[in-house]
């Protein structure tokens, strides 16, 4: 009995790995940009966002939730959509404020426990519609979002939102390729 709770805390701890490597990953590309500086603001349990970046030579605020995993699909809870937004809003001085939501999914997808296929790795970077209520959402690894009420998935249509970084994992969704 035992064991399980021994791999779950390591499952755990990969996890918070991952999403800080992500977060510290996005964070250094913002730096790395002559405009902008970016900060990692901590640890969930403070209702933070996960990141705050900004410009303000181009009067532009961005509050960042970074995802990051192994499935096809990544969930943000309406709580997480309701706090960036709270920050955004706050800061009325910048022009352009946005919430953008930084989905990043590896190389390899999880099958099994401690199994994995080897895929693409893809980032997405979505941006969330003002006029939406916060709702829990999902990303799937196609980069189509869906909400999620109800035990019920339907689609949501969130824009791709190109970064001010370069990065050859950055994907457009399905439906934005067709489009274009």
């Amino acid at each position: 009995m035992g064991k399980p709770s021994k791999d779950n805390k390591k499952i755990a701890r990969t996890r918070r790995q991952r999403g800080y490597h992500w977060e510290d990953t996005l964070v250094k590309r913002f730096n790395g940009l002559e405009d902008w500086k970016a900060f990692r603001l901590g640890s969930p349990s403070v209702a933070l966002p996960d990141i705050l970046a900004v410009s303000t030579s181009n009067s532009t605020i961005f509050t960042i939730e970074a995802k990051s995993g192994t499935t096809n699909s990544l969930v943000v809870p309406y709580d997480q959509v309701q706090r960036c937004m709270r920050w955004v809003n706050t800061f009325e001085l910048y022009r352009i404020r946005k919430v953008i939501f930084a989905f990043k999914f590896l190389s390899k997808k999880r099958i099994g426990l401690g199994q994995y296929e080897k895929r693409e790795l893809r980032e997405y970077y979505k941006v969330w519609d003002a006029s939406y209520e916060p709702v829990d959402f999902a990303c799937n690894y196609d980069g189509t979002t869906y909400l999620i009420g109800d035990g019920k998935r339907q689609r949501i249509e969130l824009k791709d939102y190109t970064m001010p970084f370069n990065t050859k994992h950055a994907k457009i969704g399905r439906l934005a390729e067709i489009q274009c």
